[in-house]
């Protein structure tokens, strides 16, 4: 990329801290120049560690800094990112901000990056993770050869947004949509349940594809990144087949849909001319999307996808692209997570242990013990 590196700050140590990962793996394109926290002891040792200045407020900013990283919850987490995102941006500085944002706050956003000449771009992170862009590049191709015919889409509220988001991006868009309300458990199926349903579940329809939605709309206050029961499935219908993230780390699975045809009597045919789609597995892995580690996750996936982000970001930067292009998409986006979030609700509140999930090698054995 030409031009000297842009000189960035990282604003929070949380999550911030796979930014702070991806930078440093970017010297050609950025130099992290220092991080702007409340100024907390751990945000002083780890500046410190890092050998760069910490800053407490955006006005102690150099006016040599180009960029900022607002890794920072915003106002619908109860946080004060969208504010601090509006002062950087009016000082002319350049920033991708992490996901969620409320759509008015995103539009604000938009409105003072083209009014002070910078980019803006936020960043919902999973569409850049290796096994959803695989599933986002398959679906693209099916898109293309023929209409999807439904939708069954899961998430837990925390990743809501990025579920979305990445619908809205296989679909080609998020509109038109419209949501029905949670559907109503019946009572007397629910006398019988052990436990309350985690999920509730909604009829929908985006991008005019018929939807169905099952989001856990629970919460722990006190560990809000922790306790979903998956974060993301999302399984695209077509009349040749399925294609399913199973996991938002993966796999990505393609599960052709089965046909036989029938001879002049009406009897299946399973060998023979015409059967030679028979003899596709009955479910594949595509490749690139193999399952890692949840270490690897944290090691490697998530900074490669931030290391995207922050790409994409740094070449709008160079070419002085309108923050708006990009903007509209993610609106609408927005737009759609405001009104399904509505229509769920306030999370109910949990306070679950932690789990103890056993291995796979661990549940096969149990398993092969149980068989009779």
């Amino acid at each position: 990329m030409s031009g000297p590196p842009l000189r960035v700050v990282v604003c929070g140590t949380g999550f911030g801290r796979f930014y702070v990962r991806a930078l440093r793996g970017m010297p050609d394109t950025f130099r992290l120049s220092g991080l702007l926290t409340r100024g907390g002891e751990y945000s002083r040792r780890y500046a410190e560690e890092l050998g760069v200045p910490l800053y407490t407020g955006p006005d102690q900013l150099p006016d040599d800094i180009d960029a900022a990283c607002v890794v920072v919850g915003s106002a619908v987490s109860g946080g004060a990112g969208g504010e601090l995102a509006r002062s950087l941006l009016e000082r002319g500085l350049h920033v991708i901000q992490e996901h969620p944002v409320h759509h008015d706050e995103l539009a604000e956003a938009l409105r003072l990056a083209r009014r002070n000449r910078a980019i803006y771009h936020l960043n919902p992170f999973y569409r850049h993770v290796e096994p959803v862009r695989r599933f986002l590049a398959a679906a693209g191709a099916l898109r293309r050869s023929g209409p999807f015919l439904f939708i069954d889409a899961t998430s837990a509220i925390q990743v809501l947004h990025p579920l979305l988001d990445i619908l809205a991006r296989a679909l080609g868009g998020p509109r038109p949509w419209a949501l029905s309300h949670p559907l109503q458990a019946d009572p007397e199926v629910m006398a019988l349940a052990a436990h309350a349903q985690p999920y509730r579940v909604l009829q929908a329809t985006v991008a005019g594809v018929p939807l169905t939605l099952r989001v856990q709309n629970q919460l722990d206050p006190s560990d809000g990144d922790n306790h979903a029961l998956l974060w993301h499935r999302l399984a695209l219908g077509t009349a040749d087949g399925v294609l399913t993230l199973a996991d938002t780390h993966g796999p990505v699975l393609w599960h052709p849909r089965l046909y036989a045809p029938r001879d002049e009597h009406g009897r299946l045919l399973t060998t023979g001319p015409g059967t030679e789609h028979l003899d596709q597995p009955a479910t594949s892995l595509l490749a690139g999307t193999a399952a890692p580690t949840h270490r690897e996750v944290f090691d490697l996936l998530w900074p490669r996808a931030l290391e995207r982000a922050l790409t994409g970001f740094a070449a709008d930067v160079r070419a002085g692209t309108d923050p708006m292009a990009r903007g509209q998409f993610d609106l609408g986006v927005c737009r759609l997570w405001h009104d399904t979030t509505a229509r769920l609700g306030r999370p109910e509140i949990i306070r679950p242990d932690p789990p103890r999930p056993p291995t796979a090698d661990e549940l096969g054995r149990t398993a092969l013990e149980e068989i009779p």
